[in-house]
């Protein structure tokens, strides 16, 4: 998903849009049975995992002053990730004493989720989670796929960029592997940012959107115009 869109979303001079942040909290728990939680993170752990937020423009600074929201997505099962992640934003927020009411205006979650029939008494993962509740209505959304789509995706497919968990966060990175499977994702990795860059690829994706009921909002009809001549 990155790599096609990041493909498609590169502007002509090269500008990105779009942004990779491959932070994963998995860590031991603490305590046992309906005690049991993850520990907290380490102090350094927190300094690196802002380093690593300040990289992709999610300060509190810059967040309080972006023009538009930044929208974060992810493989979603129960939102952990998505909750360990707006707790390090917000209590940054916190310590750099920056306006939340101006930011929790700029701050999106999209989650790409299990396609479950569609029904009020259907539980969805941003339910469980009490900071979703600290935003706008419309901040915390979903996309749904198909059971083995997304199994795909958040299961089986070969990572390309090693698991950064809070123990790995402090040291340094690691490349891709060089076995035959890795070899083979990077090359399926180039050929979907080239085919995205490409009018076909772009023209595909405008389709796509096309069919979106979204496709009201004037902001959407901007960006398939601009896919579709760009």
């Amino acid at each position: 998903m990155f790599d096609l869109l990041g493909g498609v979303f590169t502007g002509p001079a090269g500008v990105q849009r779009l942004y990779r942040l491959p932070l994963s909290f998995q860590r031991p728990g603490v305590g046992f049975g309906r005690r049991w939680r993850r520990r907290p993170l380490k102090p350094a752990e927190v300094v690196q995992g802002r380093r690593f937020l300040e990289a992709v423009g999610l300060t509190p600074y810059e967040l309080a002053r972006r023009d538009r929201p930044v929208v974060l997505v992810d493989v979603v099962y129960a939102g952990e990730t998505f909750t360990e992640l707006f707790t390090l934003i917000r209590d940054w927020i916190e310590q750099e004493r920056e306006p939340w009411p101006v930011i929790r205006r700029k701050l999106c979650f999209v989650g790409v989720t299990i396609r479950r029939k569609t029904s009020p008494n259907t539980e969805r993962w941003q339910q469980d989670a009490a900071w979703t509740r600290t935003l706008p209505a419309a901040a915390v959304v979903n996309v749904s796929l198909d059971l083995g789509v997304w199994s795909y995706f958040g299961d089986h497919q070969v990572k390309l960029t090693r698991s950064l968990r809070p123990d790995r966060w402090t040291v340094d990175a690691g490349g891709p592997g060089r076995d035959e499977r890795t070899r083979q994702a990077l090359a399926e990795a180039a050929a979907l940012v080239a085919y995205g860059r490409s009018p076909a690829g772009r023209q595909a994706v405008a389709r796509a959107v096309g069919r979106d009921p979204a496709l009201s909002q004037s902001w959407l009809r901007t960006l398939v115009t601009n896919l579709t001549t760009g």
